[in-house]
């Protein structure tokens, strides 16, 4: 195998308190890699700034404008979101040109010394390598909380995706190549790679605290991720929601019946004043939580037949 040109994926939002240092500190693992020979000289690092409201896009041109084009960045009109800002490095590195590339958060909490073991997983013959978190001692009790809820959640609602395996990847350019063919405007990368039934391997890597700014993630963020990628890779909830109206009809004809053999069997009629208020409230509240998720996916293809593009860029420097 020839040595693999490399481009490493980093998007952004008001990060200007970790920009300028991620960038060096990514590309003194370039060099590094580059010294033993595991990537080309000709390898970049691609910044995706989602529409930040700081100064990080006066800053990735400065770093720009003094990396030697071993910096290349794109600038959003106004802010897409992480899974848009990922999509668009992905097709931004693909039109330049790279055998492989690699995505990672600005703040550099992932473990940017994993990259060699991606790299050398690749060169096994994997186009897809999963970066799997060892462990979550970073985060607060919540964040933990709430992260497994989410990936629990994903997978038993059929959107596969592994446990702790967030936006940190290698990638082949053959995947990038079929990343192509997918054109739904909120593709969901995690459930894509999952599914796209590429040669997939794992590498574990150790999580570190962030040393400037603030998450951008919570717990908002992490639900509408979630009903992303249950709408786009799974029909589970609506094949849920049939069970749970065949049960209901099924419910609703056997009170029926035992109503009919009390009046005729015993003469009397029950007196369900208070069951039948209850029943009322849960039935209905079951009822609307039923229309609210057929009405995320009525969403999801509104969205789609739309055809609205996925991100407008403002600028790209490459």
């Amino acid at each position: 195998m020839q040595i693999p040109k490399l481009a490493v994926i980093i998007p952004c939002f008001n990060e200007e308190l970790c920009v300028e240092s991620t960038c060096s500190r990514l590309l003194e693992v370039l060099d590094s890699l580059i010294a033993n020979g595991e990537i080309s000289k000709e390898s970049f690092l691609y910044f995706v700034d989602d529409g930040s409201s700081d100064r990080t896009w006066e800053i990735i041109e400065g770093l720009y404008s003094k990396s030697f084009g071993r910096v290349k960045a794109m600038k959003f009109i106004r802010n897409y979101g992480n899974q848009k800002a990922l999509i668009a490095g992905l097709e931004g590195v693909r039109n330049i040109g790279c055998d492989c590339a690699v995505s990672i958060d600005a703040d550099l909490q992932q473990d940017e010394l994993a990259i060699e073991k991606f790299l050398n997983e690749y060169k096994k013959g994997f186009d897809i390598v999963l970066g799997i978190r060892n462990d979550r001692k970073t985060d607060s009790l919540f964040k933990k909380t709430t992260a497994v809820m989410f990936y629990k959640l994903m997978n038993i609602l059929g959107a596969k995706i592994p446990m702790n395996h967030s936006d940190y990847r290698l990638v082949s350019k053959r995947a990038l190549d079929i990343m192509g063919l997918y054109h739904e405007k909120a593709l969901f990368l995690r459930g894509f790679f999952h599914e796209v039934g590429l040669k997939t391997t794992t590498v574990n890597f150790d999580v570190k605290p962030r040393f400037a700014g603030q998450s951008k993630f919570n717990f908002l963020s992490l639900m509408g991720l979630a009903l992303n990628g249950i709408t786009s890779f799974s029909i589970y909830p609506l094949r849920i929601i049939s069970c749970l109206g065949f049960l209901m009809a099924l419910f609703a004809f056997l009170v029926g019946l035992e109503t009919i053999f009390e009046k005729f069997m015993f003469n009397n009629s029950p007196n369900g004043t208070a069951t039948m208020i209850i029943l009322l409230c849960f039935f209905g509240g079951l009822q609307i939580f039923c229309l609210g998720v057929i009405g995320e996916y009525i969403g999801q293809v509104y969205r789609e037949v739309k055809a609205r593009p996925r991100y407008i860029a403002e600028k790209e420097l490459k």
